[in-house]
């Protein structure tokens, strides 16, 4: 047979699209091209492939060889083709069946003597895969990964002459199975118990953990701030199915590919001031994932807020009200989700000491009002809670540990969340238009309540619907349906901090 067809998947941002790989073998001198919008590193599989055939004990065909990669127009990158050419090769020269192919994709890098590499974006073309009602053969590296799916059967060769033989029907490859065991075993989370005082603080990141409200601490160095955005993670509701295979498709995206063990916790990024606006939001020639999308579905840390670039910051303004990242490229475009929980810490003035009582602040009023300049109004604005964390005296350290613990919280926010959810199938945080008008309804006293609060403080548009927000937060969190004064009351004092930095 001299045409032979072997499915396989590009990606395309956190997309897997469908590839057919077509390999044709015709008579003249003989030659190896590689047509279809492919990338170096495409058509250097030519040399990959023609090694991994003979040095697995394969022929390869003294024939003009045409492998097209379609469709056309959607480029192409990386060794994930390397495999489906070698088997299309080996297919249209009738040295395994063509039909065994139909139902099947495959994806793989292979190296000189046969074995098979593992290759990016693993779990998000088994999932494609089993949306086109086809199983997937992986390279063993990848098989765990691509087994989380359940959504196809999986199987995972070594080299090439295990998949051929599968292929032949001579020695079937068993379907892999998820390893539960393989998972990492319950890394305790830091407990809230653990901090000392800054009970005000402690409430707002419960409130902010109920809602998924995004959160800012300013104070003072050592007051905990940093503490307390560690121990957020440990007051999130585990990931739902359908969450836990989005963040794992978008990790396998990265050179190491995702990390199993992993499975279903919830990310914690915390990447350094000095990261660009790139390294933040993802880009590149071929666009990758940063990290607003690595923290999908978890927690985005920004300790010392200000000392990181303005233009860096600012492009946190459109995925924190979309969810989404848009990149565009000359020739690519990608699309990446980004549904984080922004965490930001701050100091109130660069020496750190601005309204501290003890210790007096260097700073003069210019410095001060650089500093705080960096964070603009309009990026403040989408931050729900706002709070001061102020130095603790020596007696509240020297104090015993109180309140709750982690364990405690995380069952009653887990309550309130799944309120949410039955209510309207979303988190409080990510409200909007009439359904924020339905779920966040006040009565003449909140209504008057608020409309005074607004004039005071000045607030937005925004301010005045993540207010709302927040109350309703507040309000599931006591277990109550309607939005009380006092729930109110609450959400509009974590707007004040804006007000402070603002000026």
């Amino acid at each position: 047979m001299p045409l032979a067809i072997v499915h396989s998947r590009a990606l395309t941002g956190v997309q897997a699209a469908g590839v057919t790989v077509e390999c044709d073998l015709g008579p003249g001198l003989p030659t190896f091209a590689v047509v279809g919008l492919a990338e170096t590193a495409v058509k250097e599989a030519r040399d990959r492939v023609r090694s991994a055939i003979q040095n697995s004990g394969f022929e390869f065909p003294a024939r003009r060889m045409v492998v097209n990669l379609a469709p056309a127009d959607l480029p192409k990158e990386g060794g994930r083709f390397d495999l489906p050419m070698a088997i299309g090769i080996l297919a249209a020269s009738g040295q395994l069946p063509a039909a065994a192919l139909a139902k099947l994709e495959m994806i793989g890098e292979l190296a000189l003597d046969g074995g098979l590499r593992p290759v990016t974006g693993t779990l998000s073309s088994t999932l494609a895969a089993g949306q086109a009602n086809r199983a997937i053969l992986v390279p063993q590296g990848n098989a765990q990964e691509a087994a989380f799916a359940q959504s196809t059967p999986v199987f995972a060769c070594a080299n090439l002459a295990e998949a051929v033989a599968h292929l032949r029907g001579t020695d079937r490859l068993p379907e892999v199975i998820a390893d539960a065991e393989a998972q990492e075993s319950a890394i305790p989370y830091p407990d809230l118990h653990d901090v000392r005082g800054q009970e005000s603080a402690k409430r707002a990141l419960i409130v902010a953990a109920v809602g998924g409200h995004h959160l800012l601490l300013s104070g003072p160095p050592g007051t905990g701030k940093s503490m307390l955005a560690a121990r957020l993670p440990g007051l999130l509701p585990p990931l739902r199915r359908s969450e836990a295979l989005e963040v794992a498709a978008i990790h396998s995206l990265q050179e190491n590919g995702f990390d199993i063990r992993h499975w279903g916790r919830r990310p914690f990024r915390s990447p350094h001031h000095s990261a660009s606006s790139a390294a933040l939001v993802g880009g590149g020639s071929h666009p990758r994932p940063g990290e607003i999308s690595m923290a999908h579905h978890g927690i985005l840390f920004l300790d010392e807020m200000p000392e990181f670039p303005r233009a860096v910051l600012e492009v946190l303004r459109e995925p924190l009200e979309s969810g989404e990242i848009h990149i565009a490229r000359a020739a690519r475009r990608a699309i990446f989700p980004a549904r984080f929980q922004l965490v930001a810490a701050m100091n109130p003035c660069p020496c750190g000491h601005f309204g501290d009582p003890q210790q007096m602040c260097r700073c003069t009023p210019a410095q001060i009002s650089q500093y705080r300049s960096r964070l603009s109004g309009p990026l403040l604005d989408r931050i729900d809670i706002q709070l001061e964390v102020p130095t603790l005296p020596v007696s509240a350290l020297q104090e015993a540990a109180q309140g709750e613990s982690s364990t405690y919280w995380r069952e009653r926010i887990a309550q309130a969340v799944d309120r949410q959810w039955q209510r309207q199938q979303a988190r409080n945080a990510q409200l909007q238009g009439e359904r924020l008008a339905q779920f966040c309804a006040l009565d003449a006293v909140g209504t008057r309540l608020l409309s005074r609060a607004t004039e005071t403080l000045h607030l937005s548009a925004r301010g005045y619907h993540r207010v709302l927000r927040v109350a309703r937060s507040i309000a599931d969190l006591e277990g109550s349906d309607p939005i009380s004064t006092q729930h109110l009351a609450e959400a509009i004092q974590y707007r004040r901090l804006a007000q402070t930095l603002m000026r």
